[in-house]
């Protein structure tokens, strides 16, 4: 069954989410940012089938998430890259991770811990207001313009 698209609604999200909505499109950009480039690497880490995985990077490069580069050419054999565009996904990555910690971890605790190389100390990702520095929290953040549904009283 194909699922209703996104891409014409006014709203950040719906069309994020057409994007890097599909199943294992994220799971693929995490491995991208663990330093996974090849195809085979990725259907070994992901245990996804071939024809998901071919489609999603697809998808991937067509959104300019990823780039793909020849490598080899007998047989052709290409690579996948992550793009500004992708690298630009970290912060929602990590945000889906520390989410993902908190409420829907088992019992020994996360699976993978983050370390800042430059400190040695694990992080606390936070999103923060760029201006003040403050912990952004959703009662304390206002959504204005054409997209933003009207406030509630």
């Amino acid at each position: 069954m194909r699922r209703t698209s996104f891409a014409d609604m006014n709203c950040s999200v719906a069309r994020t989410l057409e994007v890097i909505g599909e199943w294992w499109s994220m799971l693929v950009v995490r491995e991208a940012f663990n330093g996974v480039r090849r195809f085979d690497d990725f259907q070994a880490r992901l245990g996804i089938a071939r024809n998901v995985l071919a489609t999603r990077l697809q998808s991937l490069v067509e959104h300019g998430i990823l780039d793909r580069r020849l490598y080899q050419d007998r047989p052709e054999r290409y690579e996948y890259r992550l793009t500004e565009k992708g690298r630009d996904l970290y912060p929602v990555l990590i945000s889906m991770m520390r989410w993902g910690d908190r409420w829907e971890c088992p019992e020994g605790g996360p699976p993978v811990r983050l370390t800042h190389e430059k400190c040695g100390h694990d992080p606390d990702p936070a999103l923060v207001c760029s201006h003040c520095g403050e912990q952004l929290v959703p009662r304390e953040v206002r959504a204005e313009g054409l997209g933003a549904a009207p406030a509630r009283r």
